[in-house]
C-alpha cells in the first residue's frame, strides 16, 4: 500500500481570511464548508487548517486559549465535526494545526499560574524564574526583543514568540499527558493527521543556558534537544493505533540536513516542512541544488519530501518572483525593491508545474490557484501581525499574505462575504476583482484552470509512479528531468528558448510556447 501523504496535494486554510458565510467579516468553518465543491474539482487531496482553536488572536490563532473548542469567531466544534464528515464524503483529508511549543497567556493554565503566584506548582508547566532585575538569559523572542517578560510580582517567564504565548514546559509530566489526550481528542473525531507547529523547539537545554555572542546555531539551547524526539516516538505511537492511515507533518527549521532528518525517522514524524526549497531564488542551479539535497536528506530515513512556495508566514511567491532578488530569508519579510507583477506572475506559473511534478507531497497556500500578490499598502492602522507590532513598523508582518480570498466581483468584498455584510477584517485590493475565482473558472487560461488542470493530471499521470527522478541536461538555464512512464517536465529559466524534443507530446504549459521552443520563465510537462 502506497500512505496517500507520501504524494498528496494538500491545501492550505487559512480560517479567518478563507469565506465568510455569516457576514461578520471574518471567515468561518461554514464558509470553508461551502466551498468544499471548489476544493474537491481543484483536484487536492487533503486540507491542512491553521489553528481554528479558542483563541485571542494575538499572533492569528497561534496563541491557542483552548484546544479541544473551536474560537466562536470560526464556529463551534460541533460544526468543525460535521466540516471534518462533509470533507471525507468529498474525498478530502482533513489535517489540523497543533501548537505545542507555547500556549496563550489567556490559557487556564497559565491564568492559574498567574494567580497562584511565585513558587507554586501551576508555574512548574511553563519557565518561571524568580528575582533579579534583568532577564534570566540572553534569548531572544522570534518576535524581537528580550524572550522574557517580568510580572508584578517579580517572576520572569519565558516566551519565544510574543510575551501573550507563554512556553510550556515539556520536562513536567502534565504537559505531556495533556497533549497525549489532545491527539486523542481530535483523532476520535476523524481528523487525519496534525501539522505540528515549530516542531524544532518543544525541549530546552537543562539550565536555560545563555546563547552568547557567537552562538553555534546548530547547537542552540532553545531547539533541537534530544529530548524532543521521546516526544515524537510517544506521539507516533497514539498515531499508530488509529486506523485510517493518519499522519504527522512537522515545521523543522534547522540548519543542517543531519538534524532535520532525526525528526523523519520510521517511528516518528511522518513529513516536514521542506523551507529550502521555499526560500530558494529563481535560479536553475540553485533550484537543481536545493531539489537534489532534498533527496538526499530524505534518502536515508524513507520519508517523503514535500514541497512548498508560500505559506501564511511568508511573502507571496507572485510577488517574490517578481523582484531583482528572487531569494526570501524567513526571518525577514521587507520587499527591498519592486516587483514586476507580469513577470511574477509568468514565473509562479512555471514553479507551480515544478512543484507540482516532483516526487512527494506538495502544499498549496490559499489563494496561490488564483495567482494572488502580497498585498504591500495595508494601512500600518490596519495591520495585526505581532511581527510588525514589536518591530515598531519596521517589519511589514505578515498580514500582506492573509488577506481575505476574491471568490465573485458580486459583493464589496468580492464574494469572500454575503452581500451587506460587514467589511473584511483586511481590506481586497479592488484590482483583485478580476482575479476572483469566478472570473477564472471559464478562462482557460487562468491561474485557476492551470492548476485544476496540473493538479488532475498529476492525480492520472503521477501520484503512483516511483519516488525518483533523473536529470536530462538541457542547458545551464534550464531544469529538465525524467520520471517514469515517459513524463518529463522542462522549465526555462533563462532568456533564450529552449527546444523542445522532436519525440515529445506537451501534456500542459505554464505558458504559451513559441513554434517548437519554451520561452523564458515557462515549463512545460511531456510526454515520451
Amino acid at each position: 500500500m502506497t500512505h496517500w501523504w507520501r504524494h498528496a496535494a494538500i491545501y492550505q486554510i487559512y480560517v479567518r481570511s478563507f469565506a465568510d458565510a455569516n457576514g461578520d467579516g471574518t471567515g468561518d468553518l461554514a464558509g470553508v464548508r461551502d466551498r468544499l465543491p471548489y476544493l474537491r474539482e481543484l483536484g487536492v487531496d487533503a486540507l491542512w487548517f491553521t489553528p481554528w482553536n479558542t483563541s485571542p488572536l494575538a499572533d492569528g490563532g497561534y496563541d491557542v486559549a483552548d484546544y479541544r473548542d473551536i474560537d466562536p469567531r470560526f464556529g463551534t466544534l460541533a460544526e468543525a465535526e460535521s466540516l471534518i464528515a462533509e470533507a471525507h464524503e468529498h474525498g478530502l483529508r482533513v489535517i489540523t494545526d497543533l501548537v505545542p511549543n507555547h500556549c496563550s497567556d489567556q490559557h487556564i493554565w497559565f491564568q492559574e499560574a498567574l494567580s497562584a503566584g511565585p513558587g507554586s506548582a501551576a508555574r512548574e508547566r511553563f519557565w518561571f524564574v524568580s528575582g533579579g532585575e534583568t532577564p534570566p538569559n540572553d534569548w531572544q523572542s522570534y518576535f524581537g526583543g528580550s524572550a522574557w517578560t517580568r510580572l508584578p510580582d517579580g517572576d520572569w517567564y519565558l516566551h519565544l514568540f510574543a510575551p501573550e504565548q507563554p512556553d510550556l514546559n515539556w520536562e513536567h509530566p502534565e504537559v505531556r499527558a495533556e497533549f497525549e489526550d489532545i491527539l486523542h481528542f481530535w483523532l476520535r473525531r476523524g481528523v487525519d493527521g496534525f501539522r505540528i507547529d515549530v516542531a524544532h523547539g518543544l525541549s530546552k537545554k537543562p539550565g536555560l543556558p545563555d546563547v552568547g555572542p557567537d552562538p553555534d546555531i546548530t547547537d542552540l539551547p532553545y531547539q533541537d534537544c534530544d529530548d524532543v524526539h521521546d516526544i515524537y516516538r510517544s506521539w507516533r505511537k497514539i498515531l499508530d493505533s488509529y486506523d485510517g492511515d493518519r499522519t504527522f507533518v512537522g515545521e523543522v527549521w534547522l540548519p543542517e540536513a543531519a538534524q532535520f532528518a532525526r525528526y523523519l525517522r520510521p517511528d516518528e514524524l511522518h513529513s516536514a516542512f521542506n523551507f529550502d526549497f521555499l526560500c530558494c531564488p529563481w535560479e536553475a542551479g540553485a533550484l537543481r541544488k536545493v531539489v537534489d539535497s532534498t533527496f538526499a536528506a530524505h534518502a536515508p530515513v524513507g520519508a517523503p519530501p514535500t514541497w512548498v512556495l508560500s505559506n501564511h508566514d511568508t511573502i507571496r511567491h507572485v510577488t517574490r518572483y517578481g523582484r531583482e532578488d528572487t531569494s526570501f530569508d524567513m526571518g525577514d519579510k521587507r520587499l527591498t525593491d519592486p516587483s514586476d507583477l507580469d513577470l511574477g506572475r509568468r514565473r509562479a506559473r512555471a514553479a507551480a508545474l515544478l512543484t507540482l511534478s516532483l516526487p512527494g507531497g506538495v502544499y498549496i497556500y490559499q489563494g496561490e490557484e488564483l495567482g494572488l500578490p502580497e498585498v504591500q499598502d495595508l494601512p500600518d492602522a490596519l495591520r495585526q501581525d505581532p511581527t510588525f507590532v514589536r518591530s515598531q513598523g519596521k517589519d511589514p508582518g505578515r498580514d500582506g499574505c492573509r488577506i481575505p480570498l476574491p471568490w465573485s466581483p458580486d459583493t464589496d468584498s468580492l464574494g469572500f462575504s454575503p452581500a451587506d455584510a460587514a467589511a473584511p477584517w483586511l481590506p481586497q485590493p479592488q484590482d483583485w476583482r478580476t482575479l476572483t475565482a469566478q472570473a477564472q473558472l471559464t478562462d482557460p487560461d487562468s491561474f485557476l484552470t492551470l492548476y485544476r488542470t496540473a493538479l488532475n493530471l498529476r492525480r492520472e499521470r503521477l501520484q503512483d509512479l516511483p519516488e525518483s527522478l533523473t536529470w536530462v541536461d538541457a542547458g545551464p538555464d534550464t531544469l529538465c528531468f525524467d520520471r517514469a512512464d515517459g513524463f518529463r517536465c522542462l522549465i526555462n529559466l533563462g532568456a533564450t528558448p529552449v527546444g523542445l524534443p522532436a519525440d515529445a507530446t506537451v501534456l500542459l504549459a505554464s505558458g504559451p510556447l513559441t513554434g517548437n521552443a519554451v520561452p523564458a520563465d515557462t515549463a512545460v510537462w511531456l510526454s515520451r
